[in-house]
């Protein structure tokens, strides 16, 4: 086994990244590699130096990958090197002193409360198949969870009798999601309604009109569909809904810590931009509200 394949099991069985993740990894080192290659004539990355991961980094910007992407790429690239220097492969990290671009921050688009109860309210149908829809809309938004996180649940993360659901989130951490007494009736109306209409093929608690495993891009397009049709927002993504649970939640001020333990973030920073989102939303009030408001 070579080193970058101990690298890849190493994200797999020592830091729980996954599949998804580690796809991810071995895309920007493949990608990489072939730059080195190609523009530096190194027939591998253990050759490499500082000026080269320098020039990488200038080509992807060149190339007009988004800040984000470059710094995700450059994050991998470092994590390998810091891999290969501890197994003594390498004598240094090339990558370690290399900046990305800066991010320019932008805050959470969020759907309007008024509009995620009223649209949420809009819900009809009593079949299989709408009683599932409806609850993916309503667990991404009142749970906060991710779209792996709800593909990932098994019927037995539900506690029908605490009203709780048991999240996996990332890095295989557990996490545990109170859920209001009607949120915990519309899990259990929709696991009688597969039972009777579907022998399942899964143990998953989310399934397919076939009683498969639900997939990722069933979620994706169900999702896109409930936001166009209920909401004037122009970013139409799972992701929404989570930042919408997580923006509401601030707004009707809850503690952030509480928050960034409801979301299943390992560090509070990744929490606070939710502040910035209610300290903007504090702001147009005062302005269109307050005699001495700016746009009075």
């Amino acid at each position: 086994m070579n080193k970058i394949e101990s690298f890849f099991r190493y994200l797999k069985y020592e830091r729980h990244y996954s599949q998804h993740t580690i796809v991810s990894y071995k895309n920007d080192i493949e990608q990489y590699t072939v730059f080195l290659k190609g523009q530096s004539g190194l027939t591998s990355i253990l050759e490499a130096q500082h000026i080269h991961v320098r020039s990488w980094v200038v080509h992807l910007m060149q190339r007009n990958y988004c800040p984000k992407s470059i710094n995700r790429k450059l994050s991998s690239i470092k994590s390998l090197y810091r891999f290969l220097k501890r197994k003594g492969v390498v004598v240094c990290n090339p990558a370690s002193k290399i900046s990305g671009p800066k991010i320019p921050k932008r805050l959470p688009v969020a759907v309007r409360q008024d509009e995620m109860l009223s649209g949420i309210a809009l819900m009809q149908g009593d079949s299989f198949s709408d009683l599932r829809d409806h609850l993916i809309i309503k667990l991404l938004y009142e749970t906060g969870m991710r779209r792996a996180e709800l593909i990932s649940l098994r019927d037995t993360s539900f506690n029908a009798a605490r009203c709780e659901l048991k999240v996996v989130g990332k890095g295989n951490k557990e996490r545990i999601v109170p859920l209001s007494f009607s949120m915990a009736e519309d899990v259990k109306n929709y696991i009688a309604s597969r039972e009777d209409t579907l022998e399942t093929m899964t143990d998953s608690l989310l399934v397919t009109d076939k009683g498969l495993r639900m997939y990722p891009k069933y979620v994706y397009n169900k999702v896109q569909q409930w936001i166009r049709s209920h909401s004037t927002v122009e970013k139409r993504s799972p992701h929404v809904l989570r930042h919408s649970f997580a923006t509401h939640l601030m707004d009707g001020g809850a503690e952030l810590n509480a928050v960034k333990k409801l979301l299943g973030h390992t560090n509070l920073s990744a929490t606070q931009i939710y502040t910035h989102n209610s300290v903007e939303r504090l702001r147009k009030v005062y302005e269109q509200a307050h005699p001495k408001g700016s746009n009075k």
